[in-house]
């Protein structure tokens, strides 16, 4: 179980973290340039959440520079658990913002007809940052399954 791909202190792993703060920052991005966006809770959330993600995903991918440039294991019990709680929580709230902002974003376009009644609204915008949002739920739950696994191999 050890060389599992994806663990902390591997390129593999340091990947998983690029991924995660690459789509998060991404989403940020894409929901921040849409005007008006803080009159709905859920794309708020949705900043949020991926500001969360985004920095614990920076975190770690520098502890994972730092194990790679010194050859260093981080596969120890606390250091694993606090990885596991870690993406497990960031992994969830990640996949509750992205699910309401989607959530939103159908309201919107297909249900209430917003988006064709009011052409100022961003709806193109808060989409993109939604479909970020989900790929970067993809990469935590990765990382959080593999994490998961090592702890429960230790």
């Amino acid at each position: 179980m050890a060389e599992l791909a994806g663990r902390p202190g591997t390129s593999g792993g340091l990947a998983l973290r690029t991924g995660q703060f690459v789509f998060a920052a991404a989403s940020i991005c894409a929901m921040a340039s849409a005007p008006g966006f803080t009159n709905y809770t859920a794309f708020c959330y949705l900043i949020a959440s991926m500001g969360l993600q985004a920095l614990w995903s920076l975190g770690l991918g520098c502890l994972d520079c730092y194990a790679l440039i010194l050859r260093r294991d981080l596969q120890q019990a606390f250091l694993m658990s606090l990885f596991v709680v870690g993406d497990w929580v960031t992994a969830i709230l990640s996949f509750a913002a992205a699910c309401s902002a989607a959530g939103v974003v159908v309201l919107f376009k297909r249900d209430a007809y917003f988006c064709r009644r009011d052409p100022q609204l961003p709806c193109g915008r808060f989409e993109v940052a939604a479909a970020f949002a989900f790929l970067c739920c993809t990469f935590s739950a990765a990382s959080a399954l593999v994490m998961f696994w090592l702890l429960a191999s230790l």
